[in-house]
Parts: C-alpha cells; structure tokens; sequence
C-alpha cells in the first residue's frame, strides 16, 4: 500500500466514530494547548526581561564598591573569638589587601576612564529629598546622573527629553512618583517646575536651643533646603535607578546644600579628608569588555559586579521555570494519550473480523501495524493544529485583558506570550510523536490477531 492509501484508510475509520474521535482529538487539543502556552508564556518572560537588559545596555556596566570603604574600622569582629563580648567582642584584622583597595573618589573615576574599553565612570549618588509639586508632596531617593549616561539609554523615557548639561536646573522624574503628585499623564508635567527639599545638618545655636526646648521632643539637628527645577522627562521605573525616582545632574547637585549618606562611617571620616563614593559605575563599550575590565579593577582590590555575571544564572532560572510550565502541561498530555490508548484498544475489539478479513487476503502483520500507526498520527497531527490554535487565541486573550489591567497603573504595553517558529513546529511534531507512542500497544495487539480466530467472532 502506498502512503496516501494509510491516509485516506485511516481518516474513513477516523471519520466512521466521529464522536469518540472527536472527543480523543479534543483532550490532545487541550493538552497541546496548555503545554504550548504555558511554555510561550515562560518564552515571552525571558524574552522581555533580556530585550530590557539589551535595550539600555544593562550588560555594559559594572559596580564597583571598595573592600575597606573610607571611614570603616580597620578591625572587623571576630565571631569565633571565645572573648568576643556582646557586641562582637574581639577585632580581627582586615586582610592587607582591603587596607590597599584605592579609594573611590574622583581621583579613581579620571584613573578608571583610562582602562580600556571603559566607555564612562561616575559615582552612585543618592540623596533623600522632598519632591514638591503643587499642594503635593512626595519623600524619595534622588540619583545623580550625567547627561551623557542618560542619554546612552538606561533610563528610558516616556515622555519629553533628557536633561542638557548646560542647563543643571532641568530633572527628569518617574512616571510613578508622578502619579503620586497626582498627574496620571506624563506629557501634561513637562515644562513645570518642580520644587526639591533636601536636609542639612544644623547645628546652629538657634536649632540646637529650639531641640532642647522642644516640648513634644521631636526637635532634630536637620535644615531644610529648597530647589526649584523644571521637568524635562519622566521616565520608566527600571533596575538600574534603584530605589531613585528623581534624576538630576551632577552640576546641579553639587550645588545643593544636601545629607548625602551612602554608608554610616561617613559620619568618622576625619576632618578635612576629601569625599569618596560608596561605589562607582563603569559602563564598557561592549559585553566583550566586560571580562577585562573586571579582572583589572578586581586586580586593585576592588569588589565588582555586573549583570553580565548574573546572565548564566537567569538562563539557568529560565530553564527551571520552563521545565516546571513543561511538567504542568505534560499533565494534560498523558491523559491525552491515556485518551488515544484507549480509542484504539477499543477500535481494534470493534474492528477485530475486520482485521481478520485483510490479514486472510495477504495483509501482512506491518501493514496491520501501519494502518493503526497513520490513524494514531492522524489524531496527533489534528490535535496538534487545533491545539496550538487554541493556546494562541488563550493566550492572545490574557495578553489583553493583562495589558488592559496594566494599562490603569500607567505600565507600558508587552506581550507576555512569544510563540517562535520552533516552538509551533515543536508542538505539532511533539503531538504526532505521543500520539505515535500511544499507538504502540494497540498496533502490537492488532498485529497479534489471529485471523482464523477474528474469521469465526461475531
């Protein structure tokens, strides 16, 4: 028999029990359309979390951060002292290297610039601040960002431009704190000034009577200073700002009066030492300098990290979150081909003179085997098809209804789903090759018939 010949026999046995074939089709439907969305699912996560990282090049950069930070004790507690009082007791030394680490001032950051392959460097500086706007208020972390940081991509903006270096009045916010000050459209805040209060130690005569005479005793050694800037962006809440919802220009924030703490030992650094960073950021020129350029700085003495580190990690992440969508869906697999098993079992007790009847004219046990093999592979094939088209339109509809969701938070659009090429392919094969699998027993004990046995039952 030719293979159009297994085609057309199988689809009229198929097409003989159409409602139990059916039936058998639709649990593979479900079961390859749980499997091949839960696994787009897993695909379409991995997929923007990189396109992200790629996007403002988060791969490019390094932290660095100093193993002995200025200002920190040259003696670390030592746990396994058996004098070690309450507090952490005896000192043990810190290693000669992290007295040697340089300092990470900007002194280093001219010094770092000059590795190659560094692109830029610039110190992680935070400051608390009061963002004023209108009659509303909002306490949050202000970050001080160059101008040609910003603009290489790792803020993206939503609406409006990155700030000009020339002009150190101009901040960019996110779109979040926006909300908060009560403004739901980014556009709208463009070209408005915005007022920044900051806090300063005061130790003044005035304040330091007004805390000892304060009756409710919340009398503190803090000023208040206060900027006007006018927004120029408003940007995408992203990793790489931390905790920070205000951008500002170093220029400008030198000039404000500020408590800029980034660790508690800036508090003993001695009386006319100059300011170091609690860390600095190099940004490469590509990943490939990445490796390098960490092996120089770590040579120093420095603590490095970049995500670049971290990407083996994710993929392994990723691979552990696919294997878990992979194993729910398997569920609704097996008891697909459980389904087909027991289609074909029961095919072949109907259809058991019938088996007789060919193997008595000169049908051979392979071609007994082949004709139950092509009708497995043809429920596989169909639920396969429709299976992939249902976990497409399923998931088509979450996206929606997610993004409609997302959409009343101000979220930017994305599509949660990614089916490849592969993928669909993938599932189709994957459908024909269970229902093939399940097949096997029933063509075994269809092929064993006896057809003088089959000639004589009824």
């Amino acid at each position: 028999m030719r293979i159009s010949d297994y085609i057309e026999q199988s689809f009229c046995n198929l097409w003989k029990k159409k409602l139990r074939t059916f039936l058998t089709t639709f649990g593979v439907v479900i079961g390859i359309g749980a499997l091949v969305s839960m696994f787009a699912f897993g695909q379409g996560i991995q997929r923007n979390i990189t396109d992200q990282f790629n996007k403002v090049d988060l791969f490019n950069y390094i932290n660095i951060s100093a193993r002995n930070r200025t200002g920190e004790p040259a003696f670390s507690p030592d746990p396994d002292d058996p004098d070690a009082g309450e507090m952490g007791g005896a000192a043990a030394p810190v290693d000669a290297d992290d007295r040697d680490a340089p300092r990470l001032d900007a002194q280093f950051i001219e010094e770092a610039r000059k590795i190659e392959g560094v692109e830029a460097a610039f110190p992680e500086m935070r400051f608390p601040a009061q963002i004023c706007l209108g009659d509303k208020e909002q306490f949050t972390l202000a970050q001080v960002l160059p101008a040609d940081i910003l603009r290489s991509g790792p803020v993206p903006l939503r609406a409006g431009r990155c700030y000009e270096p020339r002009e150190p009045n101009e901040l960019i916010l996110t779109d979040s704190l926006l909300r908060r000050l009560g403004v739901n459209e980014p556009s709208t805040a463009l070209g408005r000034e915005i007022e920044v209060a900051t806090l300063t130690l005061d130790f003044s005569l005035t304040n330091l009577l007004r805390m000892a005479f304060s009756r409710d005793g919340q009398g503190l050694p803090f000023a208040r200073q206060s900027y006007r800037f006018t927004i120029v962006g408003v940007a995408d809440r992203l990793p790489f700002g931390g905790m920070s919802d205000v951008y500002v220009q170093p220029e400008a924030a030198g000039a404000m009066r500020k408590l800029s703490l980034t660790s508690i030992w800036e508090f003993f650094r001695p009386a006319g030492e100059t300011a170091s960073y609690s860390a600095v950021t190099v940004r490469v020129r590509s990943p490939k300098y990445v490796a390098p350029v960490k092996k120089e700085l770590e040579s120093r003495g420095l603590r490095t990290f970049a995500l670049m580190d971290q990407l083996e990690e994710m993929r392994t992440g990723f691979l552990i979150m696919d294997m878990f969508l992979i194993a729910v869906g398997m569920i609704g697999i097996t008891v697909a081909s459980l389904g087909i098993v027991n289609t074909m079992v029961m095919s072949i007790l109907e259809r058991y003179r019938e088996i007789g009847i060919m193997k008595a004219v000169g049908a051979t046990d392979s071609d007994v085997q082949r004709i139950f093999l092509f009708e497995a592979g043809m429920i596989g094939l169909l639920g396969g098809l429709f299976g992939l088209v249902l976990g497409w339109g399923v998931s088509q509809v979450i996206n929606e209804v997610v993004n409609a969701l997302m959409a009343r938070q101000a979220a930017p659009r994305m599509e949660y789903f990614h089916f490849s090429w592969w993928l669909c392919l993938g599932a189709v094969a994957f459908s024909i090759l269970v229902s093939l699998l399940a097949g096997v027993y029933p063509t075994l004990r269809a092929a064993r018939v006896d057809p003088v046995v089959a000639l004589r039952h009824d």
